[in-house]
């Protein structure tokens, strides 16, 4: 993957219409992002349609970009992700059953290999998460990591639906202070 200094120059290239920046784009993010959308619709034909919707809002939006607010992996698998859900929440198609390895995310270490390939600002993410109350580590993972609702954590975990928005807002702003943002 190229370094966040090259999307940054890669995007701002394509909010200009440049069609060899998107496409170097592309190649150098296409791996993570299908990984992000498989991962939340599990099946890899609605996977290669959000793909595609995925890039074509890319396009669109590039100029919308800001490297102050996000880097361009984040602000990408948040353009990927909210489409994916999107469409498991209408279509019910994913279950919070299907994922089970979901709830021991927390609990697992990285291998050395994917430790030191981990960027530095992910170390301050994973920290921070790790400085919050399990039950609420295993919530916003369960949530962001794996895509569930507010309504499918109500229900799996038998907590109120209020209570699991409240953790949720209270979680992240922790993670925020917690990494300066």
């Amino acid at each position: 993957m190229l370094m966040q200094a090259e999307l940054v120059g890669l995007l701002a290239a394509v909010a200009k219409g440049d069609v060899a920046a998107f496409e170097q784009l592309y190649a150098a993010t296409r791996a993570k992002l299908y990984g992000v959308l498989l991962r939340i619709l599990g099946r890899p034909e609605l996977a290669d349609e959000v793909m595609q919707e995925t890039y074509l809002r890319v396009w669109k939006m590039a100029d919308k970009f800001d490297p102050a607010v996000a880097s361009p992996i984040t602000w990408m698998v948040a353009i990927a992700r909210n489409r994916a859900i999107d469409i498991v929440r209408k279509k019910g198609e994913a279950s919070i059953e299907d994922e089970p390895e979901a709830m021991e995310v927390a609990a697992e270490a990285p291998a050395p290999l994917a430790r030191r390939e981990m960027t530095e600002e992910l170390k301050r993410l994973l920290s921070c998460l790790g400085k919050l109350d399990p039950e609420k580590q295993r919530i916003v993972l369960l949530a962001y990591y794996s895509g569930w609702s507010r309504d499918q954590l109500s229900r799996k975990l038998d907590i109120p639906v209020n209570t699991i928005k409240t953790w949720l807002r209270r979680s992240l702003i922790e993670i925020r202070e917690c990494m300066g943002v």
